[in-house]
């Protein structure tokens, strides 16, 4: 009866020994099987999970504008006076819903590159109005001429122009007209070979971005989606650890920005890593060398000291365009001291990027700038020689915002996140259960042993 049961407990333990040895090689062999799996449907080629997902996002992505209405553009005209502004919106269009085009795999470098189409569908429930709502804005080809044209006999002639049109510092444009394009009464005017059409985004319709380049991960999986040249942030390599620093570009403004780890969170059951634009994206060039470009002169910087502002004009072919956070957040307090009417506050107006870990997609974004204009007073141009200061104008800022879906969000789960923590369950079951059995049946074996020598 003794060695009988001497014998039970020495194969429960055993057993225990063999579950939890079975439990600890589990670990690195589903891990590997995971990982092994992830590479294959992260690639970007035909067949994979990430291509599908990747032509033609299944996500419905929305651009939101709030406008800046100016409130006393007369009073700031004639006497230089700080300029009131109330914020309009959201008006709501629906963006990045053509698939990509031009698709070419290049299986020598294991990239592929393509084409963005560009589109924008007004969305009325998602808006406050309709796209003939009318503000009272900056005038963009008036704030833009002495900037375009420094030369005083140049400033002289089109000052004619501008007077003829009856052109001033502010002009009233539908929202239409302010995004998309309008012609502009006193560019028209001009004899010479000159654009007449002026807009924030113009042009945009039936216009493309790229050609971009992204590699295609299929002999590196820690490529998938890395610029060669150009990367639109809307997947990110797999294997994801908080220490990353995750880098997109915005075609738009012609700058790269980066994102770095802000908070664990939860998005409709898939647990994701939160990527926040930190201040520094913004910060002067004393602050963040990466900036030093993009400070390209001494006296509106105060010799690139000032802060929260970045110069892109030469990406918008010399126009005065400043971009900041919306309502110049994290900006320096001399920036906005003109402005009368702005708010800046984190929640609202940072940028963040949600994405899955393992995966590394993008299930949830929001990405938020600001347009300005800086003006300057101009001696010889009547509708801006009453300025005694430099305005950095907001004209408007934008969310360009999109969630995984519910039917996607239930396909991940499915698909990722629950055959991972399944898998993850039953290694530390088998593990845990193993230990427990073979502590227990080692302390029982003991105590019978002890009472057998008593």
């Amino acid at each position: 009866m003794v060695c009988d049961r001497n014998c039970g407990l020495i194969t429960g333990a055993v057993i225990g020994a063999v579950l939890a040895v079975l439990g600890g090689i589990l670990i690195p062999v589903g891990d590997m099987l995971i990982e092994k799996k992830v590479k294959k449907e992260v690639v970007l080629e035909e067949g994979t999970i990430a291509f599908k997902n990747w032509v033609e996002t299944g996500t419905e992505v929305y651009r939101q504008f709030w406008i800046f209405d100016v409130q006393n553009p007369e009073e700031v005209a004639v006497n230089s006076s700080k300029i009131k502004v109330k914020q309009r919106g959201p008006y709501t269009y629906r963006v990045r819903y053509l698939a990509k085009k031009n698709i070419v795999q290049d299986p020598k470098t294991h990239t592929v590159s393509f084409l963005q189409p560009k589109g924008a569908i007004f969305e009325p429930s998602l808006s406050v109005g309709t796209e003939n709502d009318t503000f009272t804005v900056l005038n963009l080809a008036v704030a833009a001429a002495p900037h375009l044209y420094p030369s005083a006999f140049i400033q002289l002639i089109l000052n004619v122009f501008i007077k003829r049109s009856k052109s001033s510092m502010f002009q009233k444009r539908t929202l239409k007209e302010l995004l998309w394009g309008y012609t502009d009464p006193f560019l028209n005017l001009i004899p010479y070979s000159t654009p007449t059409t002026v807009g924030m985004f113009y042009p945009h319709h039936n216009t493309s971005d790229g050609v971009y380049k992204v590699f295609s991960g299929k002999n590196d999986a820690s490529k998938v989606a890395i610029i060669d040249s150009y990367k639109d942030g809307a997947s990110f390599p797999p294997f994801i650890e908080k220490t990353r620093v995750l880098r997109f570009f915005a075609s738009e403004i012609c700058r790269s920005f980066y994102a770095v780890f802000g908070a664990e969170v939860n998005l409709k059951g898939i647990p994701v890593y939160r990527f926040i634009l930190p201040s520094m994206t913004f910060a002067s060039p004393l602050q963040n060398p990466e900036n030093r470009c993009f400070c390209t002169e001494k006296i509106i910087s105060k010799n690139c000291t000032l802060y929260g502002v970045l110069d892109i004009s030469k990406c918008k072919e010399g126009k005065p365009v400043y971009i900041s956070l919306p309502h110049f957040l994290h900006a320096s307090p001399e920036i906005a001291k003109t402005i009368e009417g702005l708010n800046p506050n984190q929640e609202e107006h940072s940028t963040y990027l949600d994405v899955e870990p393992i995966t590394g997609f993008t299930l949830r974004f929001a990405q938020r700038l600001q347009i300005n204009l800086l003006v300057k007073p101009a001696r010889i141009i009547e509708a801006l020689k009453n300025l005694k200061q430099n305005y950095i104008v907001p004209v408007l800022w934008l969310n360009e915002t999109g969630t995984i879906s519910d039917e996607k969000a239930e396909m991940f789960r499915k698909q990722v996140t629950e055959k991972i923590n399944l898998l993850g369950l039953v290694e530390m079951i088998l593990l845990s259960v193993g230990v427990v059995m073979f502590i227990a049946f080692m302390i029982s074996y003991c105590t019978c042993r002890s009472k057998k020598v008593n």
